[in-house]
């Protein structure tokens, strides 16, 4: 009977300890990248208006975020300028001041261009997304 009570209290110690994170044992979420899961990209608008980086690259799959930390809203959609048709799922529309948001599932392997409508010549909101 005692190795019956051992084994019970160290089986019940081990369950306390993996419902509380501890005991060093993996909880079953990853802590890295799954191979060949799909990569993500942040695209930010800076306080100076200018979009950083301008080109990003991710696998298939994917969502590219665009966040806005300039002063004035930015209408951010996909070539050409003003059909937005070349890219339609990277089209988030307008971003207010402090607002971010996410592109569609990228599943088509090609380069993406894209602008802020308001603004469809200025370079500095100009750019492209590389699907591969």
């Amino acid at each position: 009977m005692g190795r019956l009570h051992t084994l019970k209290a160290a089986i019940a110690a081990a369950a306390l300890a993996a419902a509380c994170g501890g005991g060093g044992s993996d909880s079953g979420s990853p802590t890295t990248p799954t191979p060949g899961a799909p990569s993500s990209a942040t695209i930010t608008i800076g306080a100076d208006g200018r979009v950083s980086p301008s080109s990003v690259t991710v696998a298939l799959g994917s969502r590219v975020t665009f966040v806005n930390n300039h002063s004035v809203a930015h209408d951010m959609n996909s070539d050409p300028h003003p059909e937005h048709t070349a890219c339609p799922e990277i089209n988030v529309g307008t971003l207010q001041p402090g607002q971010s948001r996410q592109t569609q599932n990228l599943n088509i392997a090609r380069t993406c261009g894209f602008h802020d409508h308001n603004r469809p010549g200025d370079s500095a909101l100009q750019g492209s997304i590389t699907i591969r």
